[in-house]
């Protein structure tokens, strides 16, 4: 499935900033030159969240597993371009099922554990999958028993792991390498021979057109991330990396997976977020590259006693975003731990903005500036950054802003940049401009000394979108949810801050006559609704009526400001 199109392939391949690699390739490189160097290991504490014991694999050993997986789909009636719907947390079997789809060519589509009917009724009309994997225990949670019981009539096969897989799922708790295995993912190769432009997943984010958005990515798109994510980071070969994110998105594809692959590294699965098992994994797997959400940086240098008997000798950088990173701790990292604090700043759709210590040595400069990637008369130390151009523009005007400390809108396109939204034609007309510039949504200005200054400055969001603990919640979506709760005439909701998760959801609320809304009202009509934990306001404030402007449109700006009034 080439999604791309033909002329954007010839440009880009022209210009080398494509090739013909493949995550399949890398991964079978990795496997000719290291093929006993360990290559993934599960968290210590995997058993309490999720059915198995820890599993170590090295390169061979995954290969061979990755055999199995792939060989368990193509028997299963997968084929090339095939959807696959994934559910699992962060476990071995996620890299396995990850790298199976990219070596049969199937279409990997990773789902956040949260997700239920709400979600996924929405994904499986949007994507029409052929096949769910799954495992039958997340944190007491059977997604295998819950769209076992859902109507998908695309859906031909559901695929678990654990210890209670439903009627009618195929079991793969016995799955192992076999010559009868590689020989048929062999002959299905031969016949099916691999595009670096084919799509290899469809990830899933939220914004302010209220459903989740499936995002598509070929090959050559992660590996043109991965190469900047990389690069700048300074990972170097066999660099054991800690990985806390879920394997589906930017964050954890883009940020860990192929810069693993790339160097041919160990990684090492964190999940949930845990800080005892974090800081116990950082020391005893000699990790070189984690990441980590600012707060928890913040934390950890006032507290230091949480990690004052361990040994962090072998970390030489902490990757960190999704809220403002202060100068005070970079500096302080820096300063007195010799660690490099980098400043990531991303999207699924391809923003790759990255401020490290070997472009901006200074840390508290860091903290607040990222390099003017892809902007005409810059260098930086990454010659992959060239690969993707940046611009900003002033969303009222459509001017290309040039002046230092004028807000624009940044916009990009190029290499890492993905080529629309699956199967929304109306919304891709308005995501990219008529240059072909993704509109990223997100406030910068120009900063920096000299004449021609060098760096953007982060100022907020144009879009609404709340991120809670780097997950994005839409606004939209939830406003229409708790719209239709008994007691509210109208709702919207809002992202307050806070310090530990960056920000959390706030239920503006309007009650019917005579009626009083609780936090507690809210919660149980969307849990009623099986939606994701993680979007439920954990505040309420009720107000005689929501600002709005002479559009009707709800202004959260203004929405923000009462909130802020009331005493929490």
């Amino acid at each position: 499935m080439i999604l791309s199109p033909q002329e954007k392939i010839r440009a880009l391949t022209a210009k080398g900033w494509w090739g013909h690699e493949t995550i399949d390739s890398l991964f079978r490189r990795a496997v000719a030159d290291v093929p006993d160097r360990e290559a993934v290991a599960d968290a210590p504490n995997r058993a309490t969240f999720t059915d198995g014991d820890p599993r170590r694999l090295n390169f061979a050993e995954l290969d061979a597993y990755v055999n199995a997986v792939a060989d368990r789909l193509l028997r299963s009636g997968i084929d090339k371009d095939d959807i696959v719907t994934m559910q699992l947390p962060n476990i071995v079997e996620a890299a396995a099922v990850l790298l199976a789809c990219s070596r049969i060519g199937a279409v990997l589509s990773p789902i956040a554990v949260q997700y239920r009917e709400n979600e996924l009724e929405h994904i499986f009309r949007v994507l029409k999958p052929k096949a769910f994997v799954t495992i039958t225990n997340v944190g007491g949670h059977n997604p295998a028993r819950l769209v076992a019981g859902m109507q998908v009539p695309s859906l031909g096969a559901i695929l678990a792991w654990g210890n209670d897989v439903p009627d009618g799922a195929l079991a793969l708790d016995d799955l192992a390498g076999s010559r009868a295995a590689d020989e048929r993912v062999a002959a299905h190769l031969a016949a099916h021979p691999l595009d670096a432009n084919d799509i290899v997943t469809v990830c899933w984010t939220s914004g302010t057109e209220s459903r989740p958005k499936g995002v598509p990515r070929s090959h050559n798109h992660w590996i043109a991330i991965g190469k900047i994510v990389a690069t700048t980071v300074g990972v170097q070969n066999g660099y054991r990396i800690l990985n806390p994110f879920p394997m589906v998105n930017m964050a954890s594809i883009g940020g860990v997976v192929l810069p693993w692959l790339l160097y041919q590294g160990t990684m090492v699965l964190h999940q949930p977020f845990h800080l005892p098992t974090f800081l116990q994994q950082t020391a005893e797997e000699r990790i070189n590259y984690n990441l980590a959400p600012p707060a928890v940086l913040n934390m950890l240098l006032k507290q230091s006693a949480l990690w004052a008997n361990l040994d962090f000798s072998n970390l030489r950088a902490v990757g960190s975003g999704s809220a403002p990173l202060a100068p005070w701790m970079m500096k302080a990292w820096q300063e007195d731990y010799g660690i490099n604090v980098v400043n990531l700043f991303g999207s699924n759709e391809g923003c790759a903005l990255v401020s490290s210590a070997i472009d901006v040595p200074d840390p508290e400069q860091r903290a607040h500036f990222f390099p003017r990637f892809g902007v005409e008369g810059f260098t930086w130390a990454c010659s992959d950054v060239l690969t993707l151009e940046t611009q900003l523009v002033d969303p009222a005007t459509g001017r290309v802003v040039t002046d230092p400390g004028a807000e624009g809108e940044l916009r990009l396109r190029g290499a890492t940049v993905f080529d629309g939204y699956y199967g929304d034609e109306e919304l891709n007309r308005s995501a990219f401009d008529d240059e072909g510039f993704f509109r990223t949504g997100d406030l910068f200005t120009i900063a920096g000394d000299g004449d021609r200054p060098q760096f953007y400055h982060f100022v907020g969001r144009l879009k609404e979108i709340i991120i809670r603990g780097g997950q994005n919640i839409s606004p939209a979506e939830i406003d229409g949810l708790i719209d239709g709760h008994p007691k509210i005439a109208e709702a919207a909701v809002v992202g307050i801050p806070d310090e530990i998760m960056g920000e959390r959801v706030c239920a503006v609320v309007v009650p019917r006559p005579g009626e009083t809304v609780t936090l507690e009202d809210i919660t149980a009509h969307l849990k009623e609704r099986h939606v994701a934990i993680y979007k439920w306001p954990e505040r309420v404030v009720s107000v005689p009526a929501l600002p709005r402007n002479q559009l009707g449109k709800v202004v959260r700006s203004n929405l923000r400001e009462m909130v802020a009034q009331v005493p929490a």
